[in-house]
């Protein structure tokens, strides 16, 4: 999947950063934007992170489908899950709050799929974060290419027979939400540990960045970043509560991680090491079309709580004009 520009295929990427169905919307607005330029059927690699894996695994398990991006708003607009998984898990005595996740994903958008029913589609990568190293993980499948889970430091193995709602869940559980996701050594197998365990994608990094990067794996000209995470912001009223210290700190050690990886971009990039880099963080006004959409989309919550019409109106709305006008300024080949 490539893209024809004077006459040379180029390769695009596209990340999906972490935050919830309110990323996973402001994708959503990525993705229609993409395809009305022709453009979103030509992604050779996705790189998904927390409520970017839940857009963009439900995109690829359903790539040749027509109508995969309203059920896509359908879903965002109708669920609820993160208030009734925190609490079925709590009270199943045979699951956890992760396993609950788990299994409402797979009913409402991945109906028992494997790994390997993504092998027509585009690379897909879902990350999460490996607690047994600090190192990020993958579950990745598609373009043409075998099916792997694993990690650059213990290696990778097959990954075929995985569910996507596991790898979903996985790259999705917030903690101190939801527990980690448990892998036994019969999954993945290794000298260095006897199980390891699985949280956010965003505690490593919330971009996505880093497989498109990976000259060694993934050669890329462009890398595009939908970013409808959180960015931090000044707090008149900060946190006296220790027990909420935890999570302001996992905040601020994303933004830093956050800032860090553009600059990564630009750099390599600059030397001749890395694609074009292309980004659009929802709290951005260059480029918005109505005054106030990017304080508006940036105030939404990052949970996984149904939206609202106006919600999902204003998150793709606004993601689609950033797309566009970042393309346009960096990238106007990409148009045609």
């Amino acid at each position: 999947m490539s893209v024809n520009i004077d006459g040379e295929e180029k390769r695009i990427g596209l990340a999906l950063s972490g935050g919830g169905f309110r990323a996973a919307a402001y994708h959503l607005g990525t993705f229609r934007k993409l395809k009305e330029f022709g453009l979103l059927d030509k992604i050779d690699l996705f790189s998904c992170v927390s409520g970017g894996s839940i857009a963009g695994a439900f995109l690829c398990s359903n790539w040749n489908s027509s109508d995969v991006l309203d059920k896509l708003e359908a879903y965002l607009r109708t669920r609820s899950i993160a208030v009734s998984s925190f609490i079925g898990g709590a009270l199943n005595p045979f699951g956890t709050r992760l396993d609950a996740l788990a299994t409402s994903y797979d009913k409402h958008l991945f109906h028992d799929a494997t790994m390997d029913s993504l092998s027509n589609g585009p690379r897909i990568y879902l990350n999460s974060t490996n607690l047994s190293t600090g190192n990020m993980f993958f579950y990745v499948a598609g373009g043409g290419r075998p099916e792997e889970m694993g990690e650059h430091e213990l290696g990778q193995t097959s990954a075929s027979n995985q569910k996507i709602s596991n790898a979903v869940a996985a790259s999705s559980a917030f903690p101190p939400v939801f527990p980690p996701l448990v892998v036994s050594e019969s999954d993945f197998p290794n000298g260095e540990t006897e199980y390891m365990t699985l949280t956010d994608g965003g505690v490593y990094d919330n971009l996505g960045v880093n497989p498109l990067m990976r000259l060694d794996r993934n050669q890329l000209d462009y890398a595009l970043v939908s970013d409808g995470g959180k960015p931090f912001e000044i707090n008149q009223a900060p946190t006296k509560s220790g027990s909420k210290v935890l999570i302001e700190a996992i905040s601020i050690l994303m933004e830093q991680v956050r800032g860090l990886q553009f600059q990564r971009m630009e750099l390599a990039y600059a030397a001749d090491r890395g694609p074009v880099p292309l980004w659009f963080s929802i709290d951005s006004k260059k480029g918005e079309i109505n005054s106030g959409d990017a304080d508006f989309a940036s105030g939404i919550g990052t949970n996984l709580k149904k939206l609202n019409d106006a919600e999902i109106t204003v998150l793709m709305r606004h993601a689609g004009a950033l797309c566009e006008a970042r393309i346009q300024k960096w990238a106007p080949e990409l148009f045609g």
